[in-house]
């Protein structure tokens, strides 16, 4: 599973973070304060995003307004089981995961075990 591209993941950012509806013009205008991009290039990664199942949107006047279908934690968990699901032996890619976590990291990952216990759903 392919993850978000470059402009894709900045625009996901700025929606998630802001937790509100916004246009295509005001994630321009929030974008145009660190680099120069046209409005059709926001447009059509919107578009994109809305047509990946990202965004929904709707016809506000003559414009659409465009909110997250879920959080940046829930699209994060999905990417890493689909990929988990395409990475062939599942126990050794866990194996590997697991050697490369970083002590913060598997503090998180023993907090969630917590919350989530192994025998939870299978």
């Amino acid at each position: 599973m392919r993850g978000l591209g470059d402009l894709e993941a900045v625009i996901m950012d700025r929606l998630w973070s802001s937790r509100r509806p916004a246009s295509v013009r005001d994630v321009l205008d929030d974008l145009r304060r660190e680099r120069e991009i046209a409005y059709t290039t926001v447009m059509t990664v919107m578009d994109k995003l809305h047509t990946k199942g990202l965004l929904r949107r709707k016809a506000v006047g003559r414009a659409y307004v465009y909110e997250t279908v879920t959080t940046k934690e829930a699209y994060t968990a999905e990417l890493m089981r689909k990929t988990l699901a395409s990475g062939g032996n599942q126990a050794a890619t866990l194996v590997h995961f697991l050697e490369r976590l970083t002590p913060e990291e598997a503090v998180a990952l023993e907090a969630a075990l917590k919350v989530y216990p192994p025998g939870g759903r299978v």
